[in-house]
This record gives structure tokens, C-alpha cells and sequence, in this order.
């Protein structure tokens, strides 16, 4: 009975219901993602998830179809003159991932060797994309013993990173809800006082039809993707930017898909995926190279810290609200979105006091993201992988 799509996918919905009720009795101390993730490894190692749960409720194949069209909507939520001011979460994110990669190359090759620290450092500095390179060239090298190492590290580091990100991000949005009319560096961006302008999107009755709005997000998704294939540019990245351009041009409203009513469905997708790919860690992989995978989670954590905190006092930003910044690297998409929802709603009651905050945290989060997790961390990936023999 387990087997049936429907039972599948609604025994891993109740995982994130149960990290939202934990996140709201906590006040978000304990990330949502957090519980569904350990809860969910925990339960498939105890026998009481089947194996093939994820493949069963048929959530991959719907993951592909949504990635794109779900980015795009995160372009949709930030208006051209707030991503202008971002060029300073850039600079956070590389000097994060700088920080991390040193200190690995360092200290695990001297605890362990090259290889390892080599393995490790696109998994902790990026994502999905960056794994894979790993290893793809760990099998070509017939280092095949190796690739559990950077796929426990990739599973795991949102562990370290979404707990730790969380407790920043609550100090920083008290600062910020204290200090927003009389500190230059937190006066609030918001398109509340801008006028109106007339849009394509109401200049055209049709497009008001939520069908044909969706229609054009996932036909956008798709040049994105044959875009990426020809140049090599990731289509995660080119989403984003049709995102940004079409809240430009008023193709799209500020929040699509929340517009269109598509995105709880969408993004309880996404989250469910994220959780699946915790399912090929078993006891033994993580107890075998556990001494090495503790050593480039802490360290690699330490080295992103250490980095963040050099880029805010370069560019005077407050720590607390740098470091989190800098921290995406051990999440990224989805992570950095939840964090920025439970936090906002976490730390005031008021509806226009959360959505600044939350508008406050979203950008500089999600841009430090796609700088870590899209980009940095694959062209990283990709230079170090040579140089192992």
C-alpha cells in the first residue's frame, strides 16, 4: 500500500508538517528543513520508510519540471533596484567559499590527504551541480571507494549550516526592526512608495489568466534550459535573470507563482526531493568516513565563518546579517527561502514589520546562494578535480 504514489507522498508531507510545527514551537531555533531531513534518514534507517519512498510518490520527475520555473519566480520577488545593491552579498559569498577551500586544502589534506580535502571542497562550497562533477571524476580516476565521502558531506552540511544560519539571521532582523529608519546600512529597500507603472501584464487582459501565466513561466523555463545546453551557463542562473527581466518589463507580478497560486504545491515538491536525496546514506558510509567528513564540515563551517567576517568588516556590513550570507553555501536553494519565511515570522507578529524583514534577508540571501552554490562552487569543483591523481 506504501507503494501507491498518493500514500508515498503524503507520509513525506507529514515529515514537513512535523518540521513546521517543531520550527514555530521553537521560533525557528530548529529549522523546518532541519527536522524533515534527519527525520526522514532516521526513519529509513530504522526500516519504517521503504527504500524507494521518493521514487514511489514520483517526485523526481515532477523536481525536474519545477526547478526552473520555481527560480524563476525567486528573480520575480526581487526588483531590479534591490539586486543593484547586492553586488555586496557577491562579495561575501566568494570570500566565504575562499575561506572554506584554504582551510580544507590546508588542514585535511594535512589530517588525511589531497584527495580527500579535494573531494570534499565542491560538496561544502555548492550543491547538486558540484557533487556531481566530484564524481563523475572520482569514477574516471577508478576512485570509486571516495564518492560516498563528498555525497555524505553535500547531505549532510545543511546540518551545520541551516541551525547556525538560523540563530544569525534572528539577531540581525531584531537589529534590523530596532535600527531600519536611523542605520544607513539597514535602511530598508521596498517597493511600497513606488507608483504604479502601466504593464504589459495590464496593458493584456489574457495574461491575467493564471493557466496562460504559468504556461509562460514553464516556456521561459524551457529557453533557459536549451540556453544553458548551448553555452554552459547553468539554467538555474538563466531562470533567475528571465525572472528579474520579467518583473522588469511587467510580464510577471512581484511573486509570481504566489500570484498564479502555484507555488506552496511547487516548493512542498522541491522541499520533499531535498529530503529524499538524504535516502542513500546508510549507518556504515557515514561511520566509515565519518572522522573525515566531521573534519571538512567543521572546518570547511570554520572557513566560511572566518571569510564572511572579513567581507562584512570590509564592506560594513553587520556580522549577523554577513555570515548567513556566507553560510548558503551549505544550503542554498531551498534552504536559504525557508530560512528567510521562518525567521521573518518568527521574530514579529506584525504583517508589515515581517514582510521587511523578510524582504531585508531574501535578497542578499538568495544572490549569496546563486553565487556559492550555482556558480563559484561548480567552476571551483571543476579546477580542483584536475589536479587530482
Amino acid at each position: 500500500m506504501v507503494s501507491e504514489p498518493l500514500i508515498s507522498a503524503t507520509i513525506l508531507f507529514a515529515l514537513i508538517v512535523l518540521g513546521e510545527i517543531i520550527s514555530y514551537l521553537t521560533k525557528a531555533r530548529v529549522p523546518m528543513l532541519l527536522t524533515a531531513m534527519v527525520s526522514y534518514l532516521l526513519l529509513s534507517w530504522a526500516g519504517v520508510l521503504p527504500e524507494k519512498i521518493l521514487d514511489n510518490a514520483i517526485l523526481p520527475s515532477l523536481g525536474a519540471l519545477i526547478i526552473a520555473p520555481v527560480i524563476m519566480h525567486m528573480g520575480t520577488m526581487m526588483p531590479l533596484h534591490i539586486l543593484k545593491s547586492q553586488w555586496k552579498a557577491v562579495v561575501i559569498s566568494i570570500l566565504g567559499i575562499l575561506g572554506s577551500t584554504i582551510l580544507i586544502l590546508v588542514f585535511v589534506t594535512l589530517l588525511f590527504d589531497f584527495r580527500t580535502a579535494a573531494s570534499g571542497v565542491g560538496p561544502i562550497a555548492g550543491g547538486i551541480v558540484a557533487l556531481l562533477i566530484t564524481v563523475e571524476n572520482l569514477q574516471d580516476l577508478g576512485l570509486a571507494n571516495l564518492i560516498v565521502l563528498p555525497a555524505i558531506v553535500q547531505a549532510l552540511q545543511g546540518v551545520i549550516g541551516m541551525p547556525l544560519s538560523s540563530i544569525l539571521m534572528k539577531r540581525y532582523s531584531k537589529y534590523y526592526l530596532a535600527n531600519r529608519h536611523t542605520d544607513k546600512n539597514v535602511a530598508n529597500i521596498s517597493n511600497k512608495n513606488e507608483p504604479k507603472k502601466e504593464t504589459i501584464f495590464n496593458k493584456n487582459p489574457l495574461l491575467q489568466n493564471n493557466v496562460i501565466r504559468l504556461f509562460i513561466m514553464f516556456f521561459l523555463a524551457s529557453i533557459a534550459f536549451m540556453i544553458g545546453e548551448v553555452t554552459g551557463i547553468h539554467f538555474t542562473l538563466v531562470s533567475l535573470l528571465f525572472g528579474v527581466i520579467g518583473l522588469k518589463i511587467g510580464l510577471f507580478e512581484q511573486k509570481e507563482l504566489e500570484r498564479n497560486q502555484s507555488f506552496t504545491i511547487m516548493m512542498v515538491i522541491i522541499i520533499l526531493i531535498v529530503i529524499g536525496s538524504m535516502g542513500g546514506i546508510k549507518p556504515h558510509d557515514l561511520w566509515e568516513y565519518l572522522p573525515a567528513i566531521l573534519s571538512i564540515l567543521v572546518i570547511g563551517t570554520i572557513g566560511i565563518l572566518i571569510g564572511g567576517f572579513i567581507g562584512a568588516k570590509l564592506i560594513g556590513w553587520k556580522p549577523t546579517k554577513a555570515l548567513p550570507v556566507a553560510l548558503t553555501a551549505l544550503y542554498g536553494f531551498p534552504g536559504d527561502f525557508i530560512l528567510c519565511e521562518e525567521v521573518s515570522r518568527s521574530v514579529t507578529d506584525n504583517e508589515e514589520d515581517r514582510e521587511d524583514v523578510f524582504n531585508e534577508l531574501l535578497s542578499p540571501m538568495i544572490i549569496g546562494g546563486f553565487t556559492t552554490v550555482t556558480v563559484a562552487s561548480v567552476i571551483l569543483t571543476s579546477i580542483l578535480m584536475n589536479f587530482i591523481k
